[in-house]
C-alpha cells in the first residue's frame, strides 16, 4: 500500500517507517522540521513538511499523495517536561489529537481513503475499580485524575472519530526503548519516587513492538480498538526499581501520599497508587501480534543496559 504517516519523524514514526518498507509498502511521512524530514528520508520514505493544524494544507497533502492508508502518530511531546499539570504539557498534543485528527479524517474522506490507524493510550485511562488489568471492553475512568481532563477528552475524541469512520485505534502502553524517553532522566536523578504502596499499575510497550503492531493493524479491517501493551502489567513498586537498575541509577526513593501530593500534585498520586493496567489478549488474537519483549523485565535491560555500562553502571543480567 501507499501509506501516509502523520508524525513520521517522532519516536514511533521513525521505527514504523522501516517496518512498513520491509513489508513492501511505500511511505510518505510528515514532519514540521528539516531535521525531521531527513529522518524520514534516510530509510527510504518520502518526506512532506506539514502542520496538521493547517486543515487546508492537510487536505492538499493527502489528496495530492493519493494514499491507500493513513497512520496518525503525531504528537508534540519531544520537549515536554512532565510536572503537576498534565494538561498543560499535553496541550499541543491534544490539539493534534482533536483538530489534527479531524483534518486528516476530512482529507481521507475527500481522497477516498478508508484505512486509518490512529494513536491513543492505554495506561492510566481505565476505571480505577475492580480488577487490576482491563480489556478494551472495560469502561474508562470518569472523571479522570486532576488536571488530565483535557488530555483524556482529546483521546476520547480520537477514538470516537476514528472508529466512527471505520478506522482502528491503538491504545499504546507507556513507550520505552529510546535514550531520550521521558522517564529516563527523572529515574536517573531519583526524581521519580514510589508513592505510597506503589500499587498503581502500568502497561509498557517497547517502541519497536508498538511499530510492529501498527503495521499489522494497518493490514486489518476496522473499526476496532486494541490495547498495544506487553504481557506484564505491573505496579510501580515492581517496575521502577528494575528500570533504575537497568539505567545504572540508585534505587528509587519512597514518598508518602501526602508529600507526593504537595510536590507533584494529586494526579501523580492517583497514577502511582490507583491506576489500572491493560490486557493485550485481543490484539494478539485478532492481529496475530506477539511482542518481541513480552515483559519490561527483559525490555528495560535490552534498551538501557548498554548505556548504563557506558557510564560505569552494572545492570543485572537479563532474565532467561
Amino acid at each position: 500500500m501507499r501509506v501516509f504517516v502523520a508524525g513520521a519523524s517522532g519516536a514511533i514514526g521513525t521505527r514504523l517507517i522501516p517496518q512498513l518498507l520491509d513489508r513492501g509498502h511505500e511511505v510518505i511521512g510528515t514532519s514540521t522540521s528539516v531535521n525531521g524530514a531527513e529522518r524520514i528520508r534516510r530509510p527510504g520514505a518520502k518526506p512532506v513538511r506539514l502542520d496538521l493544524l493547517d486543515a487546508e494544507a492537510v487536505r492538499k497533502s493527502v489528496v495530492g499523495a493519493k494514499p491507500d492508508a493513513i497512520v496518525h502518530e503525531a504528537t508534540a511531546l519531544a520537549s515536554a517536561s512532565f510536572g503537576r499539570n498534565f494538561d498543560r504539557e499535553f496541550h499541543s498534543t491534544n490539539r493534534l489529537r482533536t483538530e489534527g485528527t479531524d483534518a486528516l479524517l476530512a482529507a481521507a474522506r475527500e481522497a477516498g481513503v478508508t484505512r486509518f490507524v490512529a494513536q491513543s493510550f492505554a495506561s492510566y485511562r481505565y476505571v480505577r475499580e475492580g480488577g487490576l488489568v482491563k480489556t478494551e471492553d472495560d469502561p474508562l475512568d470518569t472523571p479522570p485524575a486532576p488536571k488530565m481532563a483535557e488530555s483524556w477528552a482529546a483521546m476520547d475524541h480520537v477514538e470516537e472519530a476514528v472508529t466512527e469512520a471505520g478506522g482502528i485505534v491503538l491504545r499504546y502502553g507507556v513507550f520505552y526503548g529510546a535514550d531520550n524517553d521521558g522517564l529516563v532522566e527523572p529515574v536517573r536523578k531519583r526524581q521519580f519516587p514510589i508513592v505510597g504502596d506503589g500499587g498503581g499499575m502500568i502497561s509498557w510497550i517497547h517502541l519497536e513492538d508498538a511499530a510492529a503492531a501498527t503495521v499489522l493493524a494497518l493490514e486489518h479491517e476496522g473499526p476496532a480498538i486494541y490495547n498495544i501493551v506487553d504481557d506484564d502489567p505491573a505496579p510501580v513498586r515492581d517496575w521502577l526499581p528494575v528500570l533504575a537498575e537497568s539505567l545504572g541509577a540508585r534505587p528509587p526513593r519512597r514518598a508518602p501520599r501526602w508529600l507526593a501530593g504537595l510536590i507533584a500534585g494529586k494526579g501523580a498520586v492517583v497514577l502511582g497508587t490507583e491506576a489500572r493496567g491493560a490486557s493485550n489478549a485481543k490484539a494478539k488474537r485478532e492481529l496475530g501480534w506477539e511482542p518481541r519483549y513480552a515483559s519490561w523485565r527483559q525490555g528495560f535491560r535490552a534498551a538501557y543496559g548498554s548505556s548504563a555500562l557506558a557510564r560505569g553502571g552494572t545492570p543485572a543480567p537479563a532474565a532467561a
